[in-house]
């Protein structure tokens, strides 16, 4: 049986499940299974799949049915002793298995081991570095301030804690890994590695209406978690606001621009300079947002106005041309 069983949701994943199941098969630890959840895809990602010849991979599909359900049901098709989830577009370096399994192997304590992340564009190119956190133990109250774990790509864990957890949330339509990883963190230690060992894919294709349903998410599984420790609660629920809507302001203000994310994004804001007990300290930062969000509205229009005006004038210098060559020609007929 193999000691690691590494779980794969995919969905019309074409594009990146190649190189994601690529940086599994290259792993310097070996004995895993790699369990693919085909969540109803209509693309190639099944064809793209069936090329790879590895008897580690076990694929089942299913009519679509969301990323909580295909984690669920890989959990339940998962018998190594160890679990890792990771999502179809993004990669792992060649080390993360071995050195997670070894940390987690010397810490008998701790059912979690972390590393830590970068994101990456399309291209595999590197875009900005992630938190890169160092905590061990206790995390429950830290991670109530922000999921510094970052993605649900990120940790191996003892796979006897997520089944007395029940797995992940169906209930949730975003946030689904913080909140699995909070009550990780109520019951369990975790553990550090302090290498960058997941490399997260950033989409061209956020839409202001998955950060606004990611905000209801990461709100009621906060809400949450405050009634299970309430006893942290004064001190820290404006700071895990203030998180979680600077980080929602940074995300709407990712590329590809346009008026509606602007708007998200200005709602944002307002919520985390409303929540920062430090805004005034911090009132730089908050004006390079609000900079770019006034951009982001009123450039684009402006910028049509003066392509409109121009066309307008450069037609009507056509015009004023054309008529006065009319003029003229006739009057050289006439005379």
């Amino acid at each position: 049986m193999p000691n690691i069983s590494v779980i794969i949701p995919a969905y019309n994943s074409e594009k990146t499940i190649q190189r994601t199941i690529e940086s599994v098969l290259n792993q310097t630890f070996a004995d895993f299974e790699l369990i693919i959840i085909n969540d109803g895809s209509q693309d190639s990602t099944l064809g793209i799949i069936s090329q790879f010849k590895d008897s580690r991979i076990k694929v089942f599909a299913f009519n679509n049915s969301g990323g909580n359900v295909s984690r669920n049901r890989g959990l339940n098709y998962a018998v190594g002793e160890f679990i890792s989830f990771l999502d179809a577009d993004d990669i792992w370096t060649a080390d993360k298995l071995e050195l997670q399994l070894k940390a987690l192997q010397e810490n008998s304590q701790a059912a979690v081991a972390y590393s830590w992340t970068d994101y990456i564009n399309e291209n595999d190119e590197f875009v900005v570095s992630g938190t890169h956190i160092n905590m061990n133990g206790n995390v429950y109250e830290n991670l109530l301030l922000t999921n510094f774990l970052e993605n649900g790509s990120n940790p191996l864990i003892r796979r006897e804690a997520l089944i007395e957890l029940g797995g992940f949330d169906k209930s949730l339509s975003a946030a689904q890994d913080w909140d699995m990883w909070l009550r990780l963190a109520y019951k369990f230690d975790f553990v550090c590695i302090p290498s960058i060992q997941i490399l997260y894919r950033i989409s061209a294709n956020s839409v202001s209406s998955n950060l606004v349903r990611q905000e209801k998410a990461c709100l009621k599984v906060l809400e949450r978690a405050y009634r299970v420790r309430p006893s942290a609660l004064n001190d820290n629920w404006n700071i895990s606001l203030t998180n979680l809507y600077k980080y929602l302001t940074c995300k709407a203000l990712q590329k590809p621009f346009n008026r509606h994310k602007g708007l998200v994004a200005a709602k944002f804001l307002w919520n985390y300079v409303l929540n920062d007990s430090s805004r005034l300290q911090r009132i730089t930062f908050s004006l390079k947002l609000l900079l770019k969000i006034v951009i982001i509205l009123f450039l684009p229009t402006l910028l049509h106005r003066i392509i409109n005006q121009r066309g307008n004038t450069r037609q009507e210098a056509e015009n004023r041309s054309e008529n006065q060559s009319g003029y003229s020609g006739a009057f050289t007929v006439s005379s």
